[in-house]
């Protein structure tokens, strides 16, 4: 299928507006005489690629017939029109840089709880807890049966420090909610590192007995509950090698709370599995 095809004023009804009542189509206003505009075609044909027909990008060359630009009012070369559902969803003027297009076809293609959930992810990465919540709480405003929200903010009510608020928003949730477990295996991370003794003075306990499995565990908790997962994974490693049946074999098990915490998929996670995985095999 070709997912970038030339765009006249006779095929833009067929070709864009039918189309678009299906898939979204990009419709790109551009002429070898700029630069920035043919660079923009050489973009956007290589990414479209990319979306594997969820989305479709037309080629309007505005040197062989400027009627479409007219009737569409682009300004300036590169322009940008999206249509989806014979509507123009988008309009964008000038060049953009690579990523910008590409969160422009991200916000195309992705589904509803994709879009939510890379927004959130948005917020998240840069630790907004603040801008998060009050995302969490529009979202269960607007879908007050969705669990995977009640759960997102549970985790983030933890992350923020509010642990009440965290087990309350928990007791809103199905027992059996996907990922229910993530927040409340952070809670309780958060809640066992409250009561032993601060790092510090376990870094301290350590640098006199490098394999006190008590000391090593509670610093596991203490690096988890700090979201420094690396130094939290070594530790409970580390006890894992040094006595499996200390706390009935409690460094195996605190590596896999945090493989919780940390969600499916995660590289961190999945290297520490097999390093696990190897030493007990």
């Amino acid at each position: 299928m070709e997912y970038a095809f030339n765009v006249t004023p006779d095929s833009f009804q067929a070709d864009v507006v039918e189309r678009s009542a299906t898939v979204p189509v990009v419709v790109l206003f551009w002429a070898d005489q700029s630069a920035p505009a043919a660079e923009a075609k050489r973009q956007l044909e290589q990414l479209v690629g990319q979306y594997g027909g969820k989305v479709l990008l037309g080629l309007v060359d505005v040197a062989a017939d400027p009627t479409l630009a007219q009737h569409l009012r682009v300004q300036a070369l590169p322009s940008l029109r999206v249509i989806d559902k014979g509507q123009i969803a988008h309009q964008v003027e000038g060049p953009q840089p690579e990523q910008a297009l590409r969160s422009l076809f991200d916000q195309l293609t992705l589904s509803a709880a994709d879009v939510t959930k890379a927004q959130l992810g948005q917020y998240l990465e840069g630790r907004d807890f603040t801008s998060a919540l009050g995302f969490l709480q529009r979202a269960i405003a607007e879908e007050p049966n969705n669990a995977s929200f009640r759960v997102e903010l549970a985790d983030v009510l933890v992350r923020q420090g509010d642990l009440d608020g965290a087990r309350k928003a928990l007791e809103t949730v199905p027992a059996d909610a996907p990922e229910r477990d993530r927040p409340e295996t952070r809670l309780a991370l958060a809640d066992e590192a409250a009561a032993v003794p601060p790092q510090e003075q376990l870094l301290r306990k350590l640098a006199n007995d490098p394999e006190n499995v008590e000391a090593l565990h509670q610093l596991a908790v203490v690096e988890a509950a700090a979201e420094n997962f690396e130094a939290a994974l070594e530790s409970a490693l580390k006890v894992l090698q040094t006595d499996r049946s200390y706390g009935d074999d409690i460094g195996r098990l605190t590596m896999i709370r945090i493989f919780t915490v940390l969600g499916k998929g995660n590289e961190l996670a999945n290297a520490y599995r097999r390093r696990m995985f190897n030493f007990m095999h």
